[in-house]
């Protein structure tokens, strides 16, 4: 009997070390995980295969994504599910509330997937979990990471603004030339004009975006989006390496070093932004805590410095 040639196996790019990490296997980890199960909730440290989740989870630091797993977009660097979802959970913002309080989180981050079947997008249900936060756990601080809230944007961002979170972030993800490949649903100027607004109607809030790096961009493309950001006064800029989730995904054109990663930091923060986090395992959420602490610091110490020159 003939035996059959066997079919060729997708190439494989190697991580370079600085990448790796350890499987997670803490107890911190495995009761972080009991306790998103108890309550039916969702992360995106798992949906997304975030590489930080072993160290995170240990510590009890969990980012919570909303309104389902299941999202109306498909872009191609994302591993989240893509699909028609499941009705809005009326007992989720309760849940979230009491997983916060359980945990004793100093600072929580609230996600979600993109609702656009949602004729607000998805923005009353943030609103619902920041007011369930604030009741259930008063000193507890809140950062929301939402989508564009696409051709409803203003109505949607007056909204949570109005319920009043201590960060509001919306990740720009990439260079606008990328977009039609990487982030075909959105539009670049239309998430900076979101981040535009929030500040608008609400200074005191700090805004925050980021930016994946390894997918082709080049280094002016870089320092153009931090400088529409500094444009659009956003306070804090996250840049991290992207990784593919699947051979479906888009490929990683570069590994960036962590020297190229000190670099751009250093960069953005000559500009002038309030905070910076540039490492290969930067993610939106990782150390969001610790970082929000430094920046609201670096907001006191500004305003100590402009109002002893006045």
């Amino acid at each position: 009997m003939n035996e059959q040639t066997p079919l060729p196996r997708p190439e494989r790019v190697r991580k370079p070390d600085w990448i790796r990490v350890k499987a997670p296997t803490s107890e911190g980890f495995a009761k972080t995980r009991a306790l998103m199960r108890s309550k039916n909730l969702v992360t995106v440290c798992e949906e997304a295969a975030c590489p930080n989740i072993g160290e995170c989870w240990t510590k009890k630091h969990a980012t919570v994504m909303i309104l389902g797993d299941v999202c109306t977009r498909a872009c191609r660097f994302c591993n989240v599910k893509t699909g028609m979802p499941r009705k809005v959970d009326p007992l989720e913002p309760q849940h979230v509330a009491e997983a916060a309080e359980q945990m004793g989180l100093e600072h929580i981050v609230i996600t979600s997937v993109d609702r656009d079947d949602l004729p607000d997008g998805g923005a009353s249900q943030f609103v619902k979990v920041i007011e369930a936060i604030r009741k259930a756990s008063p000193t507890t601080t809140i950062e929301i990471l939402t989508p564009d809230f696409r051709n409803k944007h203003e109505a949607a961002v007056e909204a949570i603004v109005a319920a009043r979170p201590d960060v509001y972030n919306h990740n720009l993800e990439t260079v606008p030339r990328l977009y039609p490949m990487i982030r075909p649903g959105a539009r670049y100027y239309a998430s900076l004009r979101l981040l535009e607004t929030v500040k608008r109607l609400d200074p005191s809030i700090f805004t925050k975006s980021g930016i994946m790096l390894g997918l082709g961009e080049q280094r002016l493309e870089v320092h153009q989006v931090m400088d529409d950001m500094r444009s659009a006064d956003i306070d804090f800029l996250t840049m991290g390496q992207y990784l593919q989730p699947t051979p479906k995904h888009a490929k990683v054109e570069e590994f960036v070093t962590p020297q190229a990663f000190q670099a751009y930091g250093a960069i953005a923060r000559a500009k002038g932004f309030l905070q910076v986090a540039s490492s290969p395992l930067t993610r939106s959420s990782y150390h969001a805590g610790e970082d929000f602490a430094e920046m609201r610091a670096a907001r006191e110490a500004k305003l100590a410095k402009a109002s002893a020159k006045a």
